[in-house]
Protein backbone atom coordinates (compact mmCIF):
# COMPACT_ATOMS: atom_id res chain seq x y z
CA UNK A 1 0.00 0.00 0.00
CA UNK A 2 2.82 2.45 0.81
CA UNK A 3 5.54 1.06 -1.47
CA UNK A 4 7.39 3.86 -3.29
CA UNK A 5 5.36 6.59 -1.57
CA UNK A 6 7.36 9.74 -0.83
CA UNK A 7 7.31 10.74 2.83
CA UNK A 8 8.67 13.96 4.37
CA UNK A 9 9.46 13.76 8.09
CA UNK A 10 10.49 16.86 10.03
CA UNK A 11 12.57 16.48 13.15
CA UNK A 12 13.78 13.21 11.63
CA UNK A 13 17.20 13.06 13.27
CA UNK A 14 16.04 11.50 16.55
CA UNK A 15 13.13 10.33 18.67
CA UNK A 16 9.68 9.99 17.14
CA UNK A 17 10.79 11.48 13.83
CA UNK A 18 13.55 8.95 13.38
CA UNK A 19 11.25 6.10 14.40
CA UNK A 20 8.69 7.27 11.82
CA UNK A 21 11.38 7.33 9.13
CA UNK A 22 12.38 3.78 10.04
CA UNK A 23 8.76 2.58 9.97
CA UNK A 24 8.07 4.09 6.55
CA UNK A 25 11.38 2.74 5.22
CA UNK A 26 10.33 -0.77 6.25
CA UNK A 27 7.07 -0.20 4.37
CA UNK A 28 9.01 0.48 1.17
CA UNK A 29 8.74 4.27 1.10
CA UNK A 30 11.22 6.87 -0.06
CA UNK A 31 12.12 9.40 2.61
CA UNK A 32 12.86 13.10 2.76
CA UNK A 33 14.47 13.61 6.16
CA UNK A 34 14.52 17.15 7.53
CA UNK A 35 16.16 18.38 10.73
CA UNK A 36 18.70 20.93 11.95
CA UNK A 37 21.53 18.47 12.65
CA UNK A 38 23.01 17.23 9.40
CA UNK A 39 25.32 14.72 11.07
CA UNK A 40 22.42 13.10 12.92
CA UNK A 41 20.36 13.03 9.74
CA UNK A 42 23.16 11.31 7.85
CA UNK A 43 23.56 8.75 10.62
CA UNK A 44 19.82 8.04 10.64
CA UNK A 45 19.68 7.71 6.86
CA UNK A 46 22.61 5.28 6.83
CA UNK A 47 20.55 2.74 8.77
CA UNK A 48 17.29 3.05 6.86
CA UNK A 49 17.94 0.72 3.95
CA UNK A 50 15.71 2.93 1.81
CA UNK A 51 16.23 5.86 -0.58
CA UNK A 52 16.56 9.09 1.39
CA UNK A 53 17.05 12.75 0.55
CA UNK A 54 18.44 14.86 3.39
CA UNK A 55 17.41 18.44 4.07
CA UNK A 56 19.17 20.47 6.76
CA UNK A 57 16.35 22.68 7.96
CA UNK A 58 15.15 24.74 10.91
CA UNK A 59 11.37 24.82 10.53
CA UNK A 60 11.24 28.14 12.39
CA UNK A 61 12.76 29.85 9.35
CA UNK A 62 9.89 30.39 6.90
CA UNK A 63 12.11 31.51 4.03
CA UNK A 64 14.33 28.48 4.49
CA UNK A 65 11.30 26.16 4.54
CA UNK A 66 9.94 27.66 1.33
CA UNK A 67 13.34 27.42 -0.35
CA UNK A 68 13.87 23.83 0.79
CA UNK A 69 10.54 22.61 -0.59
CA UNK A 70 10.83 24.64 -3.80
CA UNK A 71 14.38 23.40 -4.29
CA UNK A 72 13.66 19.69 -4.05
CA UNK A 73 14.95 17.71 -7.05
CA UNK A 74 12.25 16.67 -9.53
CA UNK A 75 12.25 13.07 -8.30
CA UNK A 76 11.59 14.24 -4.75
CA UNK A 77 8.90 16.87 -5.30
CA UNK A 78 5.64 14.94 -5.20
CA UNK A 79 5.31 14.41 -1.47
CA UNK A 80 2.61 11.87 -0.58
CA UNK A 81 2.83 12.02 3.21
CA UNK A 82 4.02 14.83 5.48
CA UNK A 83 4.81 14.00 9.10
CA UNK A 84 4.96 17.26 11.05
CA UNK A 85 7.04 15.98 13.92
CA UNK A 86 9.48 18.82 14.69
CA UNK A 87 8.64 20.21 18.12
CA UNK A 88 9.90 20.68 21.64
CA UNK A 89 9.23 21.87 25.16
CA UNK A 90 11.49 24.26 27.03
CA UNK A 91 11.30 24.73 30.79
CA UNK A 92 8.74 23.75 33.39
CA UNK A 93 8.47 27.07 35.19
CA UNK A 94 5.13 28.58 36.13
CA UNK A 95 4.23 31.35 33.74
CA UNK A 96 5.22 34.38 35.89
CA UNK A 97 8.77 32.98 36.11
CA UNK A 98 9.03 31.55 32.64
CA UNK A 99 11.72 32.55 30.15
CA UNK A 100 10.37 34.47 27.13
CA UNK A 101 13.13 32.91 25.04
CA UNK A 102 11.73 29.46 25.90
CA UNK A 103 8.23 30.59 24.94
CA UNK A 104 9.40 31.98 21.62
CA UNK A 105 11.27 28.78 20.76
CA UNK A 106 8.22 26.62 21.48
CA UNK A 107 5.77 28.85 19.61
CA UNK A 108 8.11 29.31 16.64
CA UNK A 109 8.79 25.57 16.34
CA UNK A 110 5.59 23.86 17.43
CA UNK A 111 3.10 26.24 15.83
CA UNK A 112 4.76 28.43 13.22
CA UNK A 113 7.12 25.71 12.02
CA UNK A 114 4.23 23.31 11.50
CA UNK A 115 2.39 26.02 9.58
CA UNK A 116 5.35 26.94 7.39
CA UNK A 117 6.02 23.34 6.35
CA UNK A 118 2.34 22.54 5.81
CA UNK A 119 1.83 25.69 3.73
CA UNK A 120 4.82 24.82 1.55
CA UNK A 121 3.81 21.19 0.94
CA UNK A 122 0.02 21.35 0.71
CA UNK A 123 -0.38 23.11 -2.67
CA UNK A 124 1.26 20.16 -4.39
CA UNK A 125 -0.96 17.67 -2.58
CA UNK A 126 -4.05 19.66 -3.48
CA UNK A 127 -3.02 19.93 -7.13
CA UNK A 128 -2.51 16.14 -7.29
CA UNK A 129 -5.68 15.58 -5.24
CA UNK A 130 -3.94 13.14 -2.94
CA UNK A 131 -1.79 13.23 0.17
CA UNK A 132 -1.77 12.94 3.91
CA UNK A 133 -0.63 15.38 6.60
CA UNK A 134 0.09 13.67 9.93
CA UNK A 135 0.75 16.01 12.83
CA UNK A 136 2.45 14.86 16.02
CA UNK A 137 0.46 16.51 18.77
CA UNK A 138 0.33 15.66 22.48
CA UNK A 139 -1.97 14.91 25.37
CA UNK A 140 -0.92 18.48 26.25
CA UNK A 141 -3.18 19.54 23.39
CA UNK A 142 -6.15 18.21 25.36
CA UNK A 143 -5.15 18.99 28.96
CA UNK A 144 -3.06 21.62 30.75
CA UNK A 145 -0.72 21.19 33.70
CA UNK A 146 1.18 23.49 36.08
CA UNK A 147 4.33 24.87 34.51
CA UNK A 148 3.19 23.86 31.05
CA UNK A 149 0.96 26.77 30.05
CA UNK A 150 2.89 27.80 26.95
CA UNK A 151 3.82 24.31 25.78
CA UNK A 152 0.22 23.18 26.26
CA UNK A 153 -0.95 26.28 24.39
CA UNK A 154 1.22 25.32 21.42
CA UNK A 155 -0.17 21.78 21.37
CA UNK A 156 -3.73 23.07 21.72
CA UNK A 157 -2.89 25.18 18.67
CA UNK A 158 -1.73 22.07 16.80
CA UNK A 159 -5.07 20.42 17.62
CA UNK A 160 -6.97 23.48 16.33
CA UNK A 161 -4.86 23.64 13.16
CA UNK A 162 -5.40 19.92 12.59
CA UNK A 163 -9.18 20.29 12.85
CA UNK A 164 -9.25 23.50 10.84
CA UNK A 165 -7.11 22.05 8.08
CA UNK A 166 -9.44 19.07 7.85
CA UNK A 167 -12.28 21.55 7.19
CA UNK A 168 -10.23 23.60 4.73
CA UNK A 169 -9.36 20.50 2.70
CA UNK A 170 -12.89 19.10 2.61
CA UNK A 171 -13.67 18.14 -0.97
CA UNK A 172 -10.12 17.10 -1.71
CA UNK A 173 -8.58 13.68 -1.20
CA UNK A 174 -5.90 15.07 1.13
CA UNK A 175 -6.22 13.54 4.59
CA UNK A 176 -5.25 15.14 7.91
CA UNK A 177 -4.46 13.26 11.12
CA UNK A 178 -3.04 13.99 14.55
CA UNK A 179 -1.29 11.51 16.84
CA UNK A 180 -1.40 12.80 20.42
CA UNK A 181 0.82 10.83 22.82
CA UNK A 182 1.21 10.87 26.55
CA UNK A 183 4.66 10.29 27.98
CA UNK A 184 7.18 9.06 25.40
CA UNK A 185 10.78 8.27 26.30
CA UNK A 186 12.86 10.40 23.93
CA UNK A 187 15.12 13.44 24.30
CA UNK A 188 11.98 15.48 25.05
CA UNK A 189 12.74 15.91 28.76
CA UNK A 190 16.44 16.46 28.14
CA UNK A 191 15.52 19.38 25.88
CA UNK A 192 12.88 20.63 28.31
CA UNK A 193 15.40 20.75 31.15
CA UNK A 194 18.10 22.41 29.06
CA UNK A 195 20.39 19.37 29.00
CA UNK A 196 20.04 18.30 32.66
CA UNK A 197 20.38 14.56 32.09
CA UNK A 198 19.79 13.49 35.71
CA UNK A 199 16.56 15.46 35.95
CA UNK A 200 15.40 14.27 32.54
CA UNK A 201 16.04 10.61 33.36
CA UNK A 202 13.85 10.80 36.46
CA UNK A 203 10.82 11.63 34.32
CA UNK A 204 10.79 8.11 32.90
CA UNK A 205 11.29 6.15 36.13
CA UNK A 206 7.74 6.23 37.52
CA UNK A 207 6.17 3.75 35.09
CA UNK A 208 6.95 2.24 31.68
CA UNK A 209 6.58 5.11 29.17
CA UNK A 210 5.72 4.87 25.52
CA UNK A 211 8.61 4.45 23.10
CA UNK A 212 9.17 6.35 19.87
CA UNK A 213 8.45 3.18 17.89
CA UNK A 214 4.99 2.97 19.49
CA UNK A 215 4.09 6.36 18.04
CA UNK A 216 5.59 5.46 14.68
CA UNK A 217 3.28 2.42 14.63
CA UNK A 218 0.31 4.75 15.12
CA UNK A 219 1.49 7.05 12.34
CA UNK A 220 1.85 4.07 10.01
CA UNK A 221 -1.62 2.86 10.96
CA UNK A 222 -3.13 6.20 9.93
CA UNK A 223 -1.18 6.22 6.68
CA UNK A 224 -2.30 2.71 5.71
CA UNK A 225 -6.06 3.14 6.09
CA UNK A 226 -8.13 2.80 2.90
CA UNK A 227 -8.58 6.09 1.01
CA UNK A 228 -12.14 6.55 2.30
CA UNK A 229 -10.99 6.35 5.95
CA UNK A 230 -9.54 9.40 7.74
CA UNK A 231 -8.22 9.07 11.29
CA UNK A 232 -8.61 12.63 12.58
CA UNK A 233 -7.16 12.26 16.08
CA UNK A 234 -5.58 9.44 18.02
CA UNK A 235 -4.71 9.76 21.73
CA UNK A 236 -2.10 7.20 22.83
CA UNK A 237 -1.11 6.80 26.48
CA UNK A 238 1.10 4.51 28.55
CA UNK A 239 -1.05 1.99 30.38
CA UNK A 240 -0.04 3.54 33.73
CA UNK A 241 -0.86 7.13 32.69
CA UNK A 242 -4.56 7.95 32.56
CA UNK A 243 -4.06 11.72 32.15
CA UNK A 244 -1.42 14.35 32.80
CA UNK A 245 -2.76 14.41 36.37
CA UNK A 246 -3.24 10.70 37.04
CA UNK A 247 -0.65 7.96 36.78
CA UNK A 248 0.29 4.81 38.66
CA UNK A 249 3.85 4.82 40.07
CA UNK A 250 4.64 1.24 39.14
CA UNK A 251 8.33 1.89 38.66
CA UNK A 252 10.57 0.40 36.01
CA UNK A 253 11.57 -3.23 36.34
Amino acid sequence: MLKDKLVLVTGASSGIGRACAEAFARAGCRLILAARRRDRLAEAAAHLGAPAHLVTLDVRDRAAVDAAIAGLPDAWRNIDILVNNAGLSRGLDKLPGGLPSDWEEMIDTNVKGLLWVSRAVLPGMIARDRGHVINIGSIAGHQTYPGGAVYCATKHAVAAINRGLRLDLLGTRVRVSSIDPGMVETDFSLVRFHGDRARADQVYRQFPPLQAADIADCVLFCATRPPHVAVMEMIVMPQDQASVYASHPRGIA
